[in-house]
């Protein structure tokens, strides 16, 4: 479910990119790689290095570019869909307390996956789900476009201005920074180039998040 364009519904907004921002996936996304990996003849630590720094289609065009695109994504697919009915997921500490405080209408969420599998793991992992979610089927762009986020804002009925991107990764990163949103980073031990503020871990900026939603945007003439 989502909001209509243009309807305002508080002062300031907070967008989350999710595995590895609010989900722990890492274990996860390894063992499907793994797997796709072996089924395909293929090293299976090199193949998920290479995913680690691009896009599935990227991926398969250095690791088997003699294989149909089409067919790798599926068999992807059908194991990240597997995953999702059977694998172990964590939210990350702070997680539900911050998303449970947020006002409905004030969050969203901006994720590569698909829409269907982020709402599995939030179902295993307890975690609310908002009106706005993002996923990979809703935009024709992915991070580090600035798609995603101007998508999530303009369901939102929020301006890019009064936007606060939470991520882990350089590439979602680069889309926040790209969208005109200030970017903070979480759940790495240094910060991301181009963050505004970097924390080591979510439950360390679960009390700035919340202050920046309450506070009042700032407008200059």
């Amino acid at each position: 479910m989502i909001t209509e364009p243009g309807r305002p519904r508080a002062a300031r907004y907070v967008l989350f990119d999710v595995d590895g921002t609010l989900i722990d996936a890492v274990e996860n996304q390894r063992l499907v790689w793994h797997t796709w990996a072996e089924r395909y003849g293929l090293d299976p630590d090199e193949v998920h290095r290479v995913a680690l720094r691009t896009r599935p289609v990227e991926t398969f065009a250095l690791v088997a570019p003699d294989r149909d695109p089409e067919e790798c994504l599926a068999a992807l697919h059908a194991l990240e869909d597997e995953d999702v009915r059977t694998g172990s997921y964590a939210a990350f500490d702070g997680a539900p307390e911050l998303l449970g405080a947020l006002r409905p209408g004030s969050w969203a969420l901006v994720t590569s996956n698909y829409g269907h599998r982020v709402r599995g793991r939030f179902a295993r992992t307890g975690l609310p789900v908002p009106e706005v979610v993002v996923g990979a089927a809703a935009v024709a762009e992915g991070k580090p476009s600035p798609v995603p986020y101007l998508r999530a804002a303009a369901l939102l009925g929020a301006a890019p201005e009064d936007c606060l991107v939470i991520e882990d990764a350089p590439s979602g990163v680069r889309s926040g920074l790209a969208a005109g949103m200030t970017v903070w980073g979480v759940n790495a031990p240094e910060a991301v180039d181009g963050v505004h503020r970097h924390f080591a871990s979510l439950r360390d900026a679960v009390r700035d998040i919340l202050a920046f939603v309450a506070s009042e945007p700032v407008r200059t003439n």
